[in-house]
């Protein structure tokens, strides 16, 4: 068979480089994204895959990797938007976003809409990690940049939330052209995340408790279940998923009109970059 190309984006570490490991060794063409120089590249040279760089707090070079991307794959198969994490106080990138809700919305909603031609062309596979945080989200879209009652944790909740409410979009645009799309939660996984943040869940990740924690290898086993399975057959288009089953989300991840004006939000604060 033909190697699928996949583009998985914060690959250079924890399930996004668990997961490219895997698909690497079964053949396919991975394509791996990162942030970090060293470490993305060292990840690529081991498995023998492309890479590039991109720093998702600053959306020009979300347009940048679209671009490059565009150029040298004609088809893409899977896009894996994994990019993400936890922040610290409040900030506002370059851009001019919250830090928090560009890094995990905004850039992946950016990099996705930019590929949607070479998607929809090779009836392509969207999965967005998202995490059982969503519950801790409230999203205002007339408050999208955190500006009354900031917290570090409902910060990173919201952007979650915004990762199911983008899937669910992204399904209702583009399913009739080909596009299938799922969130899913990855388990809490034994990685470096939060270790830069203030959220009191940066503490768990340093103590004996991380024992209890996924490997990166187990928390990309949904993932790798949602890029190699069947969507209509294993599972729904436009859905949220945990340990390869439907999972419950946030009451507001269910709003289609909470949905639709996200999409439209977002298309707003990154019409420059198209």
């Amino acid at each position: 068979m033909t190697p699928r190309t996949i583009v998985i984006t914060g690959a250079s570490d924890g399930i996004g480089a668990a997961a490219a490991r895997t698909l690497a060794k079964a053949g396919e063409q991975v394509v791996v994204v990162g942030r970090s120089a060293e470490k993305t590249s060292a990840l690529a040279n081991d498995i023998g895959a492309d890479h590039y760089l991109a720093d998702f707090s600053d959306l020009s070079q979300v347009r940048d990797l679209a671009g490059k991307l565009k150029a040298a794959y004609p088809r893409i198969d899977v896009l894996a938007n994994n990019a993400g994490g936890i922040m610290g106080k409040r900030t506002l990138t370059v851009d001019g976003n919250e830090a928090t809700f560009q890094v995990n919305h905004l850039a992946p909603f950016l990099l996705t809409t930019l590929l949607m031609d070479t998607l929809t062309a090779s009836q392509a596979k969207v999965v967005n990690t998202s995490s059982a945080a969503n519950n801790f989200g409230k999203l205002d879209l007339f408050d999208l940049t955190a500006s009354q009652g900031y917290s570090t944790n409902r910060a990173y909740g919201t952007g979650k939330l915004a990762n199911i409410l983008f899937t669910s979009e992204l399904h209702r645009r583009f399913h009739d052209q080909g596009i299938s799309t799922a969130a899913f939660h990855p388990g809490v996984v034994r990685t470096n995340f939060a270790a830069d943040s203030t959220s009191h869940f940066r503490h768990a990740y340093r103590t004996i408790l991380n024992r209890f924690m996924l490997s990166p290898d187990q928390g990309a086993d949904t993932m790798l279940w949602l890029i190699n399975g069947t969507p209509g057959t294993d599972w729904i288009s436009g859905a949220f998923y945990a340990k390869r089953a439907l999972a419950k989300a946030n009451p507001q991840a269910y709003d289609a009109e909470l949905a639709r004006g996200l999409w439209e939000k977002s298309e707003e604060l990154v019409k420059q970059f198209v």
